[in-house]
């Protein structure tokens, strides 16, 4: 049987995913673990407290499960089919949604940002990882922010949270428009050392000018 602290932790997740931001109180994750709402205080200090160990836990459980699949991956073409996979699988399950939420509500609410930033860091290091292996022998590699590129993608899929309950259609294509840049690198690699060299010399004189 799990312990207090543990079904406090799953009950933050839970509460957030179904009521969203407006629903999460002390009151309300305490009545989905079927405890008191004393014990919020006791064992976190308090609601935004529970909020960010929840989010941790639950972005560390999660990531997990894609671990051996982000280590597999060797060309961005796979990462984005794999990124499409995430996507979706995430969303039926709602820990993007939760993210979405901790998301949105940090904009009003500092509080809320410590419990976001984990979250969504530890999925960002996943993916930098990936994006590291998969451009390091690409002719795009010394030209390419790979922190920063991790940054903006995971940004892009929580943003496609948000953008899929408004337009799916919409965000289809965005991640049809990813593809079709998969396939542009994929293509330049498979071109020969004369021509990697010619673009590696044109993207340079364009980075110095």
């Amino acid at each position: 049987m799990a312990d207090t602290r543990t079904k406090l932790l799953e009950a933050a997740l839970e509460t957030l995913k179904s009521q969203g931001m407006a629903g999460v109180s002390a009151r309300t994750i305490a009545a989905a673990a079927g405890v008191n709402q004393a014990l919020v205080f006791y064992h976190f200090g308090s609601v935004d407290q529970l909020l960010a160990a929840a989010c941790e836990q639950g972005s560390r459980q999660r990531i997990a499960l894609y671990r051996d699949r982000f280590a597999t991956v060797t060309t961005l073409r796979e990462l984005l089919d794999l990124g499409r996979a995430l996507h979706a699988e995430e969303r039926a399950e709602g820990s993007v949604a939760a993210l979405a939420q901790l998301l949105a509500g940090s904009q009003t609410d500092d509080k809320l940002i410590p419990a976001t930033t984990t979250g969504l860091n530890l999925w960002i290091a996943e993916v930098e990882q990936a994006l590291g292996r998969v451009l390091a022998n690409s002719p795009l590699a010394e030209f390419v922010d790979v922190s920063g590129l991790a940054k903006a993608t995971a940004a892009a899929f929580v943003g496609l949270e948000l953008y899929e309950g408004v337009d799916s259609e919409g965000a289809n294509q965005a991640l049809d428009a990813l593809e079709e840049l998969a396939t542009l690198v994929a293509a330049l690699e498979d071109m020969g050392p004369v021509v990697r060299r010619a673009v590696r010399a044109r993207l340079r004189r364009r980075a110095h000018s």
